[in-house]
């Protein structure tokens, strides 16, 4: 059946949607070249927010059938290689969250795990799950530069979640995994209420903010090793 040319205009849509996500990681790398992490965080929030409605449209609008010629799981990943590893990882080396020396090199072990991570054809389960750590370095990032703490300590956590990608264990998608849905939507919602709080404090939220985001991170990384039933 031929595709008409409506349908084939709204599909390439789609595909110029995901790649606003680099448009964000280009806006987010100028701003951490001049230290300004709140905009930075701000673009990589809004490119999460683009990957995360991106999917959706793809699959309503059958894209992947529509426009065979162009990839929207390269051009993904592409995208989010940028905004969720490199970007991050570059801030971690140049904004001193991490110890003196240490910088350059725990960055450099963010983005080659994350690059292996990207190339993985095993990262998902078939009922969505993420295998190991998803490399949410730009997730990472923030709550180190929200929770300052001291760079040794930020240190151990990178290197734990360098280890963490390789490990198979599973990680919940909050908005695929069909386990606990609502419960992870209503998690997600808070954290995305308190990281805009942070932002709007300049990164600065009080002790409270702060451990209410850990939690939250704690839960969303942890709550996919309890089994769920089938």
């Amino acid at each position: 059946m031929a595709v008409g040319a409506a349908a084939r205009v709204a599909a390439f849509s789609v595909h110029v949607f995901t790649a606003l996500g680099a448009a964000c990681a280009l806006l987010a790398l100028t701003a951490a070249a001049g230290a300004d992490w709140v905009a930075m965080f701000g673009w990589l929030g809004l490119a999460l927010v683009i990957d995360g409605v991106d999917g959706t449209l793809a699959r309503r609008l059958d894209v992947a059938a529509t426009l065979p010629r162009w990839s929207g799981e390269a051009l993904d990943l592409m995208v989010d290689f940028t905004t969720y590893v490199l970007v991050p990882a570059y801030a971690l080396a140049t904004s001193g969250v991490l110890p003196a020396g240490l910088g350059a090199p725990l960055a450099v072990a963010i983005v080659v795990s994350g690059a292996i991570y990207c190339a993985d054809r095993q990262m998902k389960t078939a009922d969505n799950y993420f295998t190991g750590f998803p490399v949410l370095w730009n997730a990472a990032a923030f709550h180190l530069f929200v929770a300052k703490l001291p760079p040794a300590a930020a240190a151990m956590l990178v290197v734990a979640l360098v280890v963490l990608t390789f490990v198979p264990y599973r990680t919940i998608h909050p908005l695929r995994v069909k386990h606990l849905f609502g419960l992870n939507v209503a998690v997600v919602a808070v954290w995305g209420v308190l990281a805009l709080y942070a932002l709007f404090r300049n990164l600065d939220p009080g002790l409270p903010a702060v451990l209410a985001l850990s939690l939250a991170a704690v839960y969303l990384l942890g709550i996919g090793i309890i089994p769920s039933r089938r």
